[in-house]
């Protein structure tokens, strides 16, 4: 396989610096650019429709550096192969269809819990409308104080952190592009840092499909995960379809 980064991969590696080392900077001037360009939860007073496409160029701020570096990381090892292999054009709607369909899977999943959480908040006869209005943040990231019925409500504050919470990284398109690759070289022996046992790719990658739901069913650890498996179905999907007339291409 070859070893230069193609364009479109490459440009997309650099769109997330650019976002994370501009997340930085916004930072040292008490701004929080995840309440502008992170997706929140479609009902959310936060929510803004363009957070759809740009929660993918999102990533966990600074210190947090390893979110963005395994992405990045996943992007350039397997971006690459996908984007020499379906070309371009396919590429790119692979990764943002992907993408998509994790924020829309991460938010299906949401909106159970939600309307569960919305019905236990009412029978405490706390008001849903109240409780929605000060959930908006500030550009700082910052909730307005909460009245003391809210903050003694265990499920108001749940529900206060759905709608507050918002869902960043590229992590939906990975998981595609980490599909596509297993539909395309399956018998592509992978070695990563945190498995350093070789181990084909038609074994491997569905494994991590399988822990990703187990997580995300557990709900462990403040991770997106039904965010990840969306994007992997979609990766699979395109990757099967294309790959059938892989070779019929002009």
């Amino acid at each position: 396989m070859r070893q230069s980064i193609p364009p479109i991969t490459k440009n997309l590696i650099i769109i997330n610096v650019l976002f994370y080392l501009a997340s930085i900077v916004f930072s040292v001037k008490g701004i929080d650019l995840s309440v502008f360009l992170g997706a929140f939860y479609p009902e959310s007073p936060n929510f803004k429709f363009w957070q759809i496409l740009t929660h993918m160029f999102m990533h966990a701020s600074f210190p947090e550096i390893s979110h963005i570096l395994f992405n990045m990381f996943a992007l350039w090892m397997f971006g690459s192969v996908v984007e020499y292999t379906f070309g371009p054009k396919r590429f790119l709607t692979l990764y943002f269809l992907a993408g998509l369909a994790g924020f829309l899977l991460f938010n299906l999943t949401n909106y159970f819990q939600v309307e569960q959480l919305k019905e236990i908040v009412h029978s405490q006869g706390i008001s849903v409308q109240e409780l929605y209005n000060y959930s908006k943040l500030n550009f700082q990231g910052v909730l307005y104080n909460l009245p003391e019925n809210f903050r003694s409500s265990e499920q108001g504050i749940e529900l206060i952190n759905a709608y507050r919470t918002p869902m960043v990284g590229a992590s939906g398109a990975i998981y595609g592009l980490l599909l596509a690759f297993a539909v395309l070289y399956p018998d592509e022996k992978l070695m990563l840092i945190f498995f350093p046992v070789p181990i084909k790719a038609k074994y491997f990658i569905p494994l991590m499909v399988l822990a990703e739901f187990y997580m995300g069913y557990k709900n462990i650890g403040n991770i997106a995960h039904f965010a990840h498996l969306g994007g992997g179905i979609v990766g699979f999907i395109l990757a099967r379809y294309w790959k059938k007339n892989l070779y019929r291409r002009n």
